[in-house]
């Protein structure tokens, strides 16, 4: 820049410290490729490839097939040409103070092409000393220590009793709350996967836990639900499980008829799509039987959903849920009793400011 000379050194940081630091940044930019960036990514990070998809595929090859100094000339042009474009979209409104931290997997020459040109012009550039693997390790280190600084209160009940109704009550009235279900995009029974929306990877749910733990006071409880150890097919925390398991319990019930309308309402988009529901119960054939599914499928075909889903209740998931509750959580057998007479909003909105209050 004409009349300043002014180049800012890159810092580097270590992955543990990036942990404890992560929100003084200004921004946290994720040198990697889409597909890397989207199987996860550090908290809140935005993506600027220093290589794209197809790119760093080709990059690849060439380093393969030809050699690796005809790969880096390639490699550098094509850094180049997406840095600038990175910086004219997001860059130039920058003030001078602004501090981004930059990675890429291993903190090499992705991130660190990116991290020379912006300390070039002037800003505050701190690296992740081993990149995206280093802070992985980290993360997974530091999970156990998040989830044992807290105390939990699990929201037990059976099938349909309204748990995740009731966290998303108690969140609204500023309780700490960790919806893992939310988290993972599914709503953990044989019969949860939500048509249309995929999963996160594991590495992606354990950085999306390892995010709200961190956040939470160590002083005011969290509001858990009873998950087992895998949300569908994501795995739960072994640290994060075991503490809850040795939490205090609150055991919601709620009338039989009240939960077939619940679950009816919650899962909509079996009513929109029989075949769907039919495939799903499916899945229940080894533990149940081909003759009682085939049972179920036939009342779904004919139209007696909310009769298939009580006899789900009492055949399935109420048997299931009562022995695993009680084999694996230690203090269900004293567990605070939440009785709601019905799944309206103002039932639910009550028995939160309840459990609120009992629990400050």
């Amino acid at each position: 820049m004409p009349g300043d000379n002014r180049r800012m050194p890159v810092h580097t940081l270590s992955a543990a410290e990036a942990l404890r630091q992560i929100d003084v940044f200004h921004a946290v930019i994720d040198a990697r490729s889409e597909d890397e960036y989207a199987l996860d990514h550090l908290p809140h990070a935005v993506n600027w490839p220093t290589l794209n998809n197809a790119e760093r595929a080709a990059i690849g090859t060439m380093y393969k097939q030809v050699n690796a100094f005809e790969a880096k000339k390639r490699g550098a042009a094509l850094a180049a040409r997406n840095i600038a474009g990175h910086i004219e979209r997001h860059a130039l409104d920058k003030p001078r103070d602004w501090k981004p931290l930059v990675y890429c997997w291993r903190g090499g020459n992705r991130s660190g092409s990116l991290a020379t040109i912006l300390g070039a012009i002037g800003f505050q550039v701190t690296l992740i000393d081993g990149g995206y693997k280093a802070w992985r390790n980290a993360m997974v280190a530091d999970l156990p220590t998040q989830a044992g600084r807290l105390h939990y209160r699990v929201i037990c009940g059976p099938t349909g009793s309204g748990k995740t109704r009731l966290l998303h009550h108690l969140e609204q009235h500023g309780a700490q709350v960790l919806d893992l279900e939310a988290l993972a995009c599914h709503r953990s029974s044989v019969l949860g996967h939500m048509p249309g929306v995929a999963q996160p990877s594991q590495k992606r749910f354990d950085s999306l836990v390892w995010d709200r733990l961190r956040r939470f006071d160590e002083k005011r409880p969290v509001y858990v639900e009873s998950e087992s150890k895998k949300v569908g097919n994501l795995r739960v925390p072994d640290a994060l499980i075991e503490a809850m398991r040795a939490s205090p319990c609150i055991d919601l019930q709620l009338p039989d008829e009240e939960r077939v309308a619940l679950l009816m309402e919650d899962y909509d988009f079996f009513l929109k799509d029989p075949d769907f529901f039919c495939r799903r119960l499916e899945a229940l054939t080894e533990l149940r039987g081909k003759e009682t599914v085939a049972e179920w499928v036939a009342q779904v075909r004919q139209g007696h959903m909310a009769q298939v889903v009580m006899d789900l209740l009492r055949r399935h998931y109420d048997p299931t849920y009562g022995a695993s509750i009680r084999r694996n959580f230690v203090r269900y057998d004293v567990a605070t009793v939440q009785s709601l007479k019905d799944r309206s909003a103002q039932t639910f909105d009550q028995a939160a400011l309840d459990l609120i209050r009992v629990n400050a």
